[in-house]
């Protein structure tokens, strides 16, 4: 009641039906609005980036599927196992501020499966990173780069501009 109160959750959007058919959709999930928003905030302190990167796809495919109607199928099946397993090590516990249409995670902590270590994400001397090794890591990240410039001089010859 207090999110819908605030506006939040009202989805107003042309569809592309599976027919060829646009309609005008207009639905008002304000519970669903702040629930979505704190769990991704909850899969951001907890996932690893490349399930963090993928899961939004996996998510958005088994959505479609759901749609059109194909939840017997193996794809279906395997999304949902990809899910299922990503989502055993996100809880906690989200302060959510709501406000003018906007559901806005502003706190977050799981003492169980948070990844963040704020003695490795900052950039200070005591720090627990060496930060020795980002020398080595950003010149080995970036060596097929620096290769192809050497061999194809793209950047000195365009004096540093890229098209």
């Amino acid at each position: 009641m207090l999110a819908g109160t605030h506006g939040i959750g009202r989805v107003d959007h042309i569809e592309n039906r599976l027919v060829g058919i646009k309609s005008r959709e207009i639905y008002e999930v304000p519970a669903t609005t702040v629930l979505m928003t704190a769990h991704k905030d909850l899969e951001d302190l907890m996932l690893e980036r490349d399930v963090a990167h993928f899961k939004p796809i996996g998510a958005e495919h088994l959505a479609n599927l759901v749609y059109d109607a194909k939840w017997v199928s193996p794809l279906f099946d395997a999304l949902q196992a990809f899910i299922k397993v990503t989502q055993k090590v996100v809880n906690g516990d989200v302060k959510m501020k709501l406000f003018k249409g906007f559901a806005i995670a502003v706190a977050h902590q799981s003492a169980k499966n948070s990844l963040y270590d704020e003695n490795l994400a900052t950039y200070t001397a005591s720090s627990s990173f060496d930060q020795v090794a980002a020398v080595g890591f950003i010149g080995l990240w970036t060596l097929g780069n620096t290769v192809f410039e050497q061999v194809n001089h793209v950047h000195s010859e365009q004096g540093g501009q890229h098209d």
